[in-house]
């Protein structure tokens, strides 16, 4: 059962400080204990804007007299700097954010078996996912661990947060690797929406089975348009259990995903510079709205922070060898070129950001020239043209008339819901 739920139109941050206080009153009492070293678990910079980086710092400032410490939940993406931290972070001691080496900073905990995963996948998937998590949080002693996000449509686990935190955000290599490329496999406009993914239902057994001994809790957040189109939180849902998650994707899935009764021919998406620096991570514009998009319709992704593809080397070389060239031709050349078998996750990427032929994907990017873009598959755009012709200052949310008669759906943060075709929804 969940510790608490709260839910209503508009949740101020004033109601999400008190609630943060709820927890940890509710965590002394059910640990029975002192809370002497606590451990956070926030998103990284790339899901900032559902107040995760304030919460981490309001729990930090009700916990004077605890040892507490903050891991941001990476990944494999790149790191913070100093200033990212204190930019989400605010007054939290920068000595005590770690960084989560998804290398060589992880302990192997077991294995998700390969029936197991062979079975949830209907066959699709056929291998066993090896679990290798964040060394600090699995094998140092903690009293509390409050695990800190966005409960949000995700492309490879139907709605992000929970245990993703744990297994994708402090997972190792082998383990984003495999997962990864499982639910490529199986298909992203399978998993789109949907309460429990097979990979999600992987997780949720190795969770079961690898992460008893923890004693942690998560504090879930949901957010929604206002009448006034304002982002606002709508929900906080605390607990340790899968109730508590499937609570909170229940409200998701009602709240952030739009169903037009046809495609539409042309969506324009920002995604914001201080978050979204490659197109690792700017592509939740594309994995958002694909089940939207008209056959040959154009989706516009004007990205002014993006400045490469892979978030490490490595990722970003092998994003620019083979482009966004669509799963058939992926799945061919995975299976006789070592770099990508080296990089599942990394192919896996490559199927998900691809529009299969179907529409045109155009990035208007900040950092990269028009023969780094076509290079990739995808179309170009000039980033000025693109911001004087579709203004984010002036642009409604939603559907807009250009002036010479273009209409346009808008969307402000695609990383914050999910469009879809009625044909093409199946949660």
């Amino acid at each position: 059962m969940p510790w608490f739920i709260q839910e209503g139109e508009s949740i101020s941050r004033e109601e999400i400080e008190m609630a943060c206080r709820r927890l940890i009153d509710e965590a002394r009492a059910r640990r029975g204990g002192e809370l002497k070293r606590v451990l956070l678990l926030p998103p990284d910079i790339t899901r900032a804007h559902c107040g995760a980086g304030w919460i981490a710092e309001t729990f930090y400032r009700l916990l004077p007299e605890s040892d507490v410490h903050l891991i941001p939940t990476l990944g494999q993406h790149v790191p913070h700097t100093d200033e990212d931290n204190r930019w989400m972070f605010g007054s939290f001691p920068l000595e005590r954010i770690h960084v989560h080496d998804w290398r060589n900073g992880v302990t192997h905990l077991g294995t998700i078996p390969a029936a197991r995963v062979k079975e949830s996948t209907g066959g699709k998937a056929d291998w066993e996912i090896p679990v290798e998590l964040n060394t600090m949080t699995v094998t140092e002693k903690w009293d509390l661990i409050i695990n800190i996000g966005h409960v949000v449509p995700h492309e490879v686990l139907g709605f992000a947060n929970h245990n993703k935190n744990y297994f994708i955000g402090l997972g190792g290599k082998e383990t984003i690797c495999a997962s990864h490329l499982a639910a490529g496999v199986y298909g992203i406009e399978n998993n789109l929406g949907n309460l429990i993914t097979p990979l999600r239902a992987c997780y949720n057994w190795a969770e079961e089975q690898f992460l008893g001994h923890l004693p942690h809790v998560y504090m879930m957040l949901t957010m929604k348009r206002d009448k006034e189109n304002r982002l606002v939180h709508s929900g906080v849902y605390v607990g340790d259990d899968q109730e508590t998650y499937l609570a909170a994707a229940e409200a998701s899935r009602d709240q952030n995903i739009t169903v037009f009764d046809q495609p539409v021919k042309k969506i324009v998406a920002v995604m914001q510079a201080d978050e979204f620096r490659a197109t690792w991570v700017a592509n939740k514009a594309v994995y958002r709205t694909r089940m939207a998009m008209a056959d040959g319709g154009e989706l516009l992704i004007i990205a002014p922070g993006v400045e490469r593809f892979g978030e490490q080397q490595e990722v970003d070389e092998l994003i620019r060898k083979y482009g966004y060239c669509g799963t058939p031709k992926v799945l061919e050349l995975y299976k006789k070129e070592r770099d990508l078998q080296d990089l599942a996750h990394g192919a896996a990427h490559l199927m998900h950001g691809s529009s299969e032929g179907r529409f045109t994907i155009r990035y208007a990017p900040g950092g990269l020239t028009r023969e780094e873009v076509e290079g990739v598959c995808y179309e170009y755009a000039d980033l000025q043209e693109a911001l004087a012709r579709y203004n984010p200052e002036t642009m409604n949310e939603g559907w807009n008339t250009m002036p010479d008669g273009e209409e346009v759906f808008f969307i402000s943060t695609p990383s914050a819901g999910l469009w879809a075709a009625k044909e093409k929804m199946q949660c």
